[in-house]
């Protein structure tokens, strides 16, 4: 098996901007579309979002927008059906980002093995728990390839950030607040401090912040002590003012 993309991606020298939507937002088919202008405009990796009617760690935004998706009546096996060329046009890395819950109704080895099959890279899954995935999936996750992205926050214990570290492979997901998904106007002294703290503690992983990230100087200033960062409801609310004929507009303002 060749090497994952997600590990080659972080292997580059630059800071790397990943951008979440998604998937059948605004409209149902725009899937494909989004990820093929987000490759050609120059971002790094994609998260794409399976919409949920329950998303614990997701702002208004980006709920809206999941709402939207359902009712313009995406689901799993539909997203896996839009997806199934797309490694025919797209090259840079695809993350799967959910909740446990459509996962565990697909059967977890089956959805594993559909994410091998269409060339997803890797998974976010904020609601399942590390001991969990190490005792139940974690081998699962290896025979497929597949890279799970753990969470951690300002409040995590130093122990369980060496644990995520231990039982990672890919990057952290460095959440730049307690808070729910959102964009905010910069960040204060409080999460500065955050970043460097991480970032003095050694972890063999690399780290790409989420959550607060906006434009060119947010995004800056995440990506001072870290590998990258992820954009989300700014994109969102990009898309649904300006519609997806407009995704070079955000990306250039963005580095």
């Amino acid at each position: 098996m060749k090497e994952n993309r997600i590990k080659q991606k972080l292997q580059e020298s630059k800071k790397l901007l990943s951008i979440y939507f998604t998937a059948g937002y605004p409209n149902l088919n725009d899937t494909v579309g989004i990820i093929q202008d987000l490759e050609k405009n120059g971002v790094d990796m994609i998260e794409i979002g399976l919409p949920f009617s329950d998303p614990l760690a997701d702002g208004p935004t980006i709920q809206d927008s999941s709402t939207q998706a359902l009712k313009n009546g995406m689901h799993t096996e539909l997203l896996f059906e839009q997806l199934k060329d797309i490694r025919n046009t797209v090259s840079i890395p695809l993350i799967l980002m959910g909740y446990f819950n459509p996962m565990l109704q697909y059967g977890v080895e089956d959805f594993c093995k559909k994410c091998f099959e269409i060339g997803i890279d890797g998974i976010i899954m904020p609601d399942l728990p590390l001991d969990v995935y190490q005792e139940e999936y974690q081998a699962i996750f290896e025979e497929y390839g597949l890279i799970n992205v753990f969470l951690i926050t300002p409040q995590t214990s130093e122990k369980r950030i060496r644990a995520i570290d231990d039982a990672s492979d890919g990057f952290i997901y460095m959440v730049s607040s307690a808070s729910t998904t959102g964009a905010k106007k910069g960040f204060g002294e409080e999460q500065k401090a955050y970043f460097e703290r991480i970032s003095n503690m050694g972890l063999k992983n690399q780290q790409i912040v989420g959550f607060g990230i906006s434009n060119a100087s947010t995004f800056q200033q995440a990506t001072e002590n870290t590998k990258g960062a992820i954009i989300g409801s700014a994109f969102i609310k990009h898309l649904t003012a300006k519609g997806v004929g407009s995704i070079s507009d955000f990306v250039g303002q963005i580095r």
